[in-house]
């Protein structure tokens, strides 16, 4: 895909303004009396590095609409997780008691979601950007990326445990499993995988419909 043929509009898509204006609604929210104050600056601090990503990008390179609308769903996902915490997620705590699951599961929806969004913003990146063309290469340097993505999380965790000690025990969110980091990496793996199987045709369209813009 020769992303030279992509005109960029420099003028502000309604459609932008509006994510944008969700996203700040939820942050502010958010940011209301959240469980643990730390917690919920290093659980929403992510979304805050993409949005500014984002916006530092926007008039050089203009993403599909279907990337902004998962990100805003993985921002959302963040900043929920940062004002209940990963561990006490209301609807996830209901569904534990209700089901009589082990633990609450919202964190494995926050890991998963951090191979499923990632996977289809690099594939876009590496169609446009790369000389890599649609197969089974892509994929797998899309998946091995998005490994990478969740270690790297997995080490960035470590090091403000290690740091803050008992301070960041929410921001772990082990729950007590000491295969924890493990499943999440699991979940990411699963989530960029599943991605790119039930998303790509999507993606393609969206795609080039910025190309016949």
């Amino acid at each position: 895909m020769d992303d030279r043929r992509i005109r960029v509009n420099n003028r502000l898509d309604p459609l932008h303004v509006g994510i944008l204006l969700i996203f700040f609604g939820v942050l502010i929210w958010s940011a209301i009396n959240p469980k643990d104050l730390f917690t919920w600056f290093l659980e929403v601090l992510p979304a805050l590095i993409g949005l500014i990503v984002l916006t530092a990008t926007y008039n050089r390179f203009r993403f599909t609409n279907l990337i902004y609308f998962l990100v805003l769903i993985h921002a959302i996902i963040l900043i929920v997780g940062g004002h209940y915490t990963y561990a006490e997620m209301p609807l996830f705590n209901w569904l534990r008691d209700t089901f009589h699951l082990d633990r609450n599961y919202y964190d494995r929806l926050g890991h998963f979601a951090q191979g499923f969004i990632p996977a289809i913003i690099v594939r876009e990146i590496l169609l446009r950007k790369s000389g890599l063309t649609r197969g089974k290469l892509l994929s797998f340097v899309i998946i091995s990326i998005c490994l990478a993505i969740s270690a790297s999380y997995e080490l960035i965790e470590w090091g403000v445990a290690e740091a803050t000690g008992s301070a960041a025990d929410a921001f772990l969110g082990t729950q007590g499993d000491v295969w924890d980091t493990q499943w999440d990496m699991f979940m990411a793996l699963l989530g960029a995988i599943l991605s790119l199987v039930s998303m790509s045709n999507l993606h393609n369209k969206f795609l080039k419909e910025l190309i016949d813009h």
